[in-house]
């Protein structure tokens, strides 16, 4: 079973969401992931894959796996900032790999 790190950006993105049922359906699709079963993903290129949650505006959940064992979450947007969460997915996963983690 993969283990969940949360990066300082997704959780201060996370607990400003003020929609408590997106905040609950996210927090599932996380606990599923931690279960091995992601559910709607997208693998995008450079290690990062998107978890995509299919409510309000429709948001994603950004994050990499290094073996079966961790699992870093990195940003969190919605569909209107895709391009740009996308971009800011790629820069972080290089930050978190490179510093020995």
């Amino acid at each position: 079973m993969p283990t969940i790190r949360q990066t300082r950006t997704y959780s201060d993105w996370f607990d400003g969401l003020t929609d408590r049922q997106a905040r609950a359906r996210i927090d599932v699709r996380v606990r599923r992931l931690s279960l091995g079963n992601p559910g709607d993903v997208r693998h995008l290129t450079g290690g990062v894959s998107e978890l995509r949650i299919d409510h309000g505006p429709g948001y994603r959940v950004y994050y990499t796996q290094r073996g079966q064992e961790i699992v870093i979450l990195l940003c969190g947007g919605d569909k209107r900032r895709q391009a740009r969460d996308i971009a800011l997915a790629l820069e972080m996963v290089k930050e978190v790999w490179s510093d020995g983690s």
